[in-house]
């Protein structure tokens, strides 16, 4: 098919390389606008817009498509379908029916549970045990179009936002090969959305960082592994924020932010419910460590209250 690929994060190219890989002509390459990133904040160009340079795909990247100025170069491609991942910007009526068959979108979760900006990250801090990929013929809500397939991903215990990812990843680059060569079928058959069971994934915020210890072990342990690798999650010790990147809830208690042992396996912390026990932490400016190497320097003890 003749294709624009929208997208922006590493999702996306996953997705984008598929479809090149199965012989799909991709016509034009839409991704945001390079952002200044790093330590010098140099302005980096996203997944997608690399992926697509490294194949010689024409690539645009406008802050917005809302004029008929910044929509004129997708209404020039004349293309059979838009497929979009995660890319960001959103799109009004008139630039999803440009294309023939219109707007796909490849959706990281089974919707409708987590419409919007992080689903991946709100389904390990729910708790859910099933995720998945759903192809959805896009319309001008936030993500309320038609079903046209949905494919299941189990959530392990261990997962983390980061080994999640790469599941789904995987899982939408071939939901959305295997949508396009039945498509016809598909649209056919699309399947309205439940109007029961909408939960939406609002965007993760940085404030979301800091653990409060009045939560129970169960909900900060899952929102560790949720928010990792962005923005991670902080606990303060003295004048220290000290980032926080595996723990286990176990049974247990005492006053909330309470450090209750500290051994080589891990450093307890009593919560609201339970005990958290933290196994790799990281200091400001140094690397993530498991417990034993982060207890090296000796500045935690047992008695002291996290913020």
């Amino acid at each position: 098919m003749k294709l624009i690929f929208a997208g922006t994060p590493e999702f996306a190219a996953t997705a984008m390389q598929a479809l090149i890989d199965a012989g799909h002509e991709i016509v034009l390459v839409l991704t945001q606008p390079d952002r200044p990133a790093g330590r010098g904040m140099k302005l980096l160009a996203s997944p997608v817009k690399q992926l697509a340079e490294r194949h010689g795909l024409p690539v645009y990247q406008p802050e917005k498509l809302r004029t008929a100025e910044q929509q004129a170069p997708v209404a020039a491609m004349a293309a059979d379908v838009m497929v979009v991942a995660a890319y960001g910007i959103i799109l009004p009526q008139v630039v999803l029916d440009m294309p023939r068959l219109g707007c796909l979108n490849i959706h990281g979760s089974l919707l409708p549970r987590w419409r919007g900006a992080a689903p991946i990250q709100r389904a390990i801090e729910a708790g859910d045990p099933l995720t998945g990929i759903t192809i959805m013929q896009m319309d001008a809500g936030l993500d309320t179009g038609g079903m046209l397939s949905c494919h299941p991903v189990a959530i392990a215990a261990t997962d983390t936002t980061r080994s999640l990812h790469d599941k789904l990843a995987l899982c939408g680059a071939e939901a959305i090969v295997a949508a396009l060569v039945d498509l016809p079928a598909l649209q056919a058959a699309v399947v309205p959305q439940p109007v029961e069971g909408v939960t939406y994934a609002e965007k993760i915020r940085k404030e979301e960082a800091a653990l409060d210890w009045q939560l129970p072990a169960e909900l900060l342990a899952r929102r560790v592994r949720a928010f990792d690798p962005f923005p991670g999650t902080t606990a303060r010790h003295g004048e220290e924020l000290i980032k926080c990147w595996a723990a286990q809830a176990e049974a247990g208690g005492g006053v909330p932010g309470t450090v209750l042992q500290i051994g080589a396996d891990g450093v307890r912390v009593a919560t609201g419910q339970g005990v958290l026990c933290l196994t790799e932490l990281q200091r400001p400016g140094g690397k993530r460590l498991p417990v034993r190497d982060f207890l090296a320097a000796g500045k935690l003890a047992v008695g002291d209250v996290l913020g």
